[in-house]
């Protein structure tokens, strides 16, 4: 008995038991340390790659406000347009070239900014990037071909921003 009172009291005893417990409480704690490391790495990771497509769409859609609204002023040029195409005056026929050219030059502008128009006369019908506001039966035409087209369709950078409102042809009468 007097052996394990000395081991009790025994300095160097207790100095080793102490170590031997530190030194499996730093590998356990530092194995949480590396978990906890590497969770917060990919953490890291991800967020920097979340940044990256945000700010991405940022610089593809980040004008989409202001290219609708400018649509707006397009359907207005081409309106106009329309209107007064068929008056045989030569004052208004060069008026029409000239709003001719400023729509032109105004449609290239939006194209520089991603913005282009979604062809529709002639094509089959796509819910994708038409709306059907009606159906007509045209004969030659085949079924669900869009014959006639009300208002222009826009696609930014590959996503539809306003879709193209259109007749499309029926084959029954």
């Amino acid at each position: 008995m007097e052996q394990n009172e000395n081991d009790k009291t025994n300095p160097e005893t207790e100095e080793m038991k102490t170590e031997a417990e530190v030194e499996t409480l730093p590998k356990k704690e530092e194995v949480d340390y590396k978990a906890k490391y590497f969770y917060l790495a990919a953490e890291m990771e991800n967020y920097r790659k979340r940044m990256e497509r945000e700010k991405e769409n940022l610089l593809k859609y980040g004008n989409e406000k202001v290219l609708m609204d400018l649509i707006q002023v397009v359907d207005n040029f081409d309106r106009t347009i329309d209107m007064l195409k068929g008056d045989d005056d030569t004052k208004v026929k060069n008026i029409v070239t000239g709003l001719h050219m400023v729509n032109k030059q105004f449609l290239d502008t939006l194209v520089k900014q991603g913005l282009t128009t979604i062809e529709a006369i002639g094509k089959d019908f796509d819910p994708n990037f038409h709306e059907a506001l009606a159906q007509e039966h045209v004969e030659g035409k085949r079924p669900n071909e869009v014959i006639k087209e009300f208002q222009k369709g826009y696609i930014l950078n590959g996503r539809v921003i306003r879709a193209a409102k259109v007749v499309v042809a029926s084959d029954k009468q």
